[in-house]
C-alpha cells in the first residue's frame, strides 16, 4: 500500500524525535484511522447515491434520514468544555429521579412512555437506579434529525429521543454487522431495497422493547461506569451492561410466562 511507504518517509523524523518507534503495527493503526476517518465522512450532496432530500431530486421512498442511528454523547466545545446537546438538568442531588416528557415533534412518537420508563427501572437493583436524576423523552427537531440517535447520557441524565411514525428507517450504505444483529435482537427487520438503500422496519412491540430492554439500559450503563473512559471501552461496557441487565432478564420473563402450566377446566374426552 502506497500509505505504508509514504508514512514512514513523512513521519518518520517526527517519531523518531519523540523517541516512537516506528513499526509495521503503528502504520496499520494509523492507516486505520484514516480510512475510518474517510468511511465516516458525510456522502456529498452532488454524488449519485446521496441522501434523499439533499438534492434536487427525490425518488418514491425519500424520507428524511441519517446514513445511521447513533447513541449520542455530550460536544466537545472548541475551548475544550463539554457542551450538552441538549436541555441540560442541572445535578439536584435528588434521591429519586423524574421522567421529563417533551412533545415528540410532528411525524414522530415517543416508543415507550414515562410510566413503562419508571417500571423498567424499578425492576433493576436500587444501587443501579441511585446516581439517576433525570430520564427525558425529547423532541425531535430539525438539526437533531441532521444526526439521528436513539439515546444519549449526559451527566445524571439519560434522553432517549422519538422515532418516526412509519416505523420505518432508511439507510443508504451497508450496516454494520453489530447494528443488524442488535436490532434483529429485539424484532427489527430488514430488507435490501436497492444497491443503494436498506430498509429496518419495527413493529410497536418491537420498538418498545428494543428501547425499554437496550437504549435505556445501555445509557443507564454508562453513567454507572466510572472506570473506563476511552470510547470504545465505555462502548464495551455499556453493550455488556444492555444484555446483562436488559435483553437476558426480558427474554427469560418471556420464557417463563411461555413455559406456565396450563389449567384444564374439562378432562379431555
Amino acid at each position: 500500500m502506497w500509505l505504508e511507504e509514504w508514512l514512514p518517509a513523512v513521519l518518520g523524523p517526527f517519531w523518531q524525535e519523540a523517541g516512537v518507534a516506528f513499526t509495521d503495527s503503528n502504520i496499520c493503526e494509523m492507516v486505520c484511522v484514516m480510512v475510518d476517518r474517510r468511511a465516516k465522512r458525510k456522502p456529498n450532496p452532488k454524488q449519485r447515491h446521496s441522501a434523499p432530500g439533499r438534492s434536487g431530486s427525490r425518488s418514491a421512498v425519500a424520507k428524511p434520514a441519517a446514513v445511521y442511528r447513533r447513541r449520542a454523547r455530550g460536544v466537545m466545545h472548541d475551548q475544550g468544555h463539554f457542551m450538552p446537546s441538549e436541555d441540560w438538568h442541572e445535578p439536584a442531588g435528588c434521591e429519586d429521579f423524574r421522567v421529563v416528557e417533551r412533545d415528540p415533534g410532528q411525524g414522530f412518537y415517543h416508543a415507550v412512555t414515562a410510566h413503562e420508563v419508571r417500571d423498567r427501572l424499578a425492576s433493576l437493583p436500587a444501587d443501579f437506579v441511585k446516581p439517576l436524576e433525570v430520564v427525558q423523552l425529547s423532541r425531535m427537531t430539525r438539526k437533531k434529525r441532521t444526526f439521528p440517535c436513539y439515546g444519549m447520557q449526559w451527566g445524571p441524565t439519560l434522553y432517549l429521543y422519538p422515532i418516526d411514525v412509519s416505523l420505518v428507517e432508511y439507510y443508504y450504505r451497508p450496516p454494520r454487522p453489530s447494528v443488524v444483529q442488535e436490532s434483529t435482537m429485539y424484532g427489527g427487520k430488514w430488507r435490501e431495497e436497492s444497491p443503494s438503500l436498506w430498509i429496518l422496519e419495527w413493529s410497536k412491540a418491537s420498538i418498545k422493547d428494543f428501547y425499554l430492554n437496550n437504549i435505556l439500559i445501555h445509557e443507564l450503563g454508562h453513567l454507572l461506569d466510572t472506570r473506563n473512559t476511552s470510547y470504545v471501552d465505555r462502548e464495551r461496557y455499556a453493550e455488556w451492561f444492555a444484555i446483562e441487565y436488559g435483553y437476558k432478564p426480558s427474554r427469560q420473563n418471556l420464557a417463563s410466562r411461555g413455559t406456565r402450566r396450563i389449567l384444564r377446566r374439562h378432562h379431555a374426552s
